[in-house]
């Protein structure tokens, strides 16, 4: 798969939380999680189960930093 993203993090996803219309995706980066939010269709098209490794693409306009 060809994507136009810079932005790449590849880990083991620690949990999914299924819906009716929205699911819940967390995957163990280093010492770092992060979570996706996505509709259940496109996680079950992406065929992604805990245990998976899988690679996460990061596009977004705002990103927040704090200290």
């Amino acid at each position: 798969m060809q994507a136009g993203v810079r932005n790449q993090l590849s880990g083991k996803i620690t949990g999914v939380k299924t819906g009716d219309v929205m699911s819940q995706v967390t995957m163990q980066v280093g010492d770092n999680e992060i979570t996706s939010v996505m509709t259940t269709e496109s996680l079950k098209d992406a065929s992604l189960q805990e245990g998976d490794t899988a690679t996460a693409l990061i596009k977004a306009i705002h990103v927040v930093m704090v200290k």
